[in-house]
């Protein structure tokens, strides 16, 4: 059964944070705030707390994970970034925005898209997202918690508590910034791509 985490989302209380990574730590399954919508998070390399967040998408493997970064120095070391993408990556993170980039040898292949060297890779907005992975020291691994057929991502803690309590390790009951899915930018060519319209505005990307 999960466990329920009720964390201040402005000064997350160390005690619960720490407990938080211990469950990731061990191959847990959680359910975390963003600055979009919630998503699932795991360790990278867990294969079975990967395999479980697929199966409560309802997705099969093909559908890849972001990568939950702290900052700009910890991107680049999984993704390729040029001058001009880093101006547009520092004047546009933190926030709610997923980035696919150019992969760098750092990201095992079954994480990049099957057809290009690519990598979905995220910066959030939210305390509670930085705490837990500034003190995991590595980021995590991501799926908006989105359900096949339902328009909107789940928002509300104590309801996805109830419905996903025996496939959740821990849900994390705090404020969200949004409600909704992230703005997707494809910065693999030569101009910036927009793949999906979220709530985070495209118009600094020239889109």
């Amino acid at each position: 059964m999960a466990q329920y985490f009720v964390i201040n989302a402005d000064n997350p209380q160390v005690r619960l944070i720490k407990h938080t990574v211990e469950i990731l730590r061990e191959g847990g399954v959680i359910a975390y705030p963003t600055d979009s919508s919630y998503a699932l998070g795991c360790m990278l390399g867990v294969k079975n707390a990967q395999d479980k967040i697929r199966q409560i998408r309802q997705v099969s493997e093909s559908q890849l994970f972001t990568l939950i970064c702290r900052n700009l120095s910890e991107l680049a070391n999984y993704a390729k970034v040029d001058n001009s993408q880093f101006r547009l990556l520092k004047a546009n993170t933190p926030g709610a925005y997923s980035f696919i980039l150019n992969a760098t040898k750092e990201v095992p292949r079954r994480l990049q898209h099957p057809k290009r060297s690519a990598v979905g890779i995220r910066v959030p907005d939210h305390h509670v997202v930085q705490a837990i992975l500034d003190e995991l020291g590595e980021p995590m691994l991501s799926m908006t918690l989105h359900i096949a057929d339902e328009e909107e991502p789940m928002n509300i803690a104590w309801d996805i508590r109830e419905r996903f309590e025996h496939q959740l390790d821990l849900v994390i009951d705090s404020e969200t910034h949004h409600m909704g899915f992230t703005t997707v930018v494809d910065l693999t060519g030569d101009t910036p791509k927009l793949i999906r319209e979220g709530v985070a505005d495209p118009t600094p990307f020239g889109l």
